[in-house]
């Protein structure tokens, strides 16, 4: 089974062409600004126009968004248009934000037990990942792995994303572990925070489909 690739923290045109050539399924864009890979609404409407749209077979556009009101996801929809909304907050807050922009809403959830897994049919994916700690200035893309042995057994409600930590060199036991059908990774393909290796991405993706056809547990 094909194992799907999300690559976030994009930047840089050439990275996104990167991600194009190398068959990602999904580029994400930060509009968060603690994060090194934010982006504002004008630069992420050239990211865009940098490759083709997915209905010309290009990925999938992910705006990432850490407790979003309504009106800002709404100014950088006037810009691009997001496939796919991925959300820092609470579920209620991203279920309304899902009924009052029409977009599908993945949300982010940090696990650090069995029982942090989410039961909620009320998304449409989910991206699973370390918890933040005290005295973070983000809540994710920090590089931290999690046990990926916590979703080995988990009935996922919607589809989901296993993050955190993956680089080329421990995705394919990530995804073997996990059972992840899907992967996302940001810091884990730079070379510096918001830079990517266009040689990293095409390692990464490699890589990540190596356990997905041999799993047998």
């Amino acid at each position: 089974m094909k194992v799907d690739v999300k690559i976030c923290g994009l930047t840089r045109a050439e990275d996104m062409e990167a991600c194009a050539v190398s068959g990602v399924r999904w580029v994400g864009l930060v509009f968060h600004s603690a994060s090194p890979r934010f982006v504002r609404p004008e630069q992420a409407a050239r990211l865009h126009e940098a490759i083709a749209s997915p209905s010309a077979g290009g990925p999938l556009r992910v705006g990432l968004f850490v407790r979003p009101t309504h009106e800002q996801i709404a100014a950088v929809l006037e810009r691009i248009p997001l496939d796919i909304l991925q959300l820092y907050t609470d579920e209620a807050t991203a279920f309304t934000l899902k009924e009052q922009t029409g977009r599908p809403v993945w949300l982010a959830r940090g696990v650090a037990q069995q029982h942090d897994l989410p039961v909620s049919k009320a998304m449409d994916g989910y991206v699973i990942e370390a918890p933040a700690q005290k005295g973070d200035t983000r809540p994710g893309g920090l590089g931290r792995v999690f046990d990926w042995t916590l979703t080995r057994q988990w009935q996922a409600p919607a589809p989901w994303l296993l993050a955190g930590g993956l680089t080329p060199d421990n995705v394919s036991e990530a995804v073997r572990v996990s059972r992840a059908q899907a992967v996302d990774v940001s810091s884990g393909v730079e070379e510096a925070p918001g830079i990517k290796s266009a040689l990293l991405i095409e390692k990464f993706v490699k890589n990540s489909q190596k356990k997905a056809c041999t799993r047998k547990e």
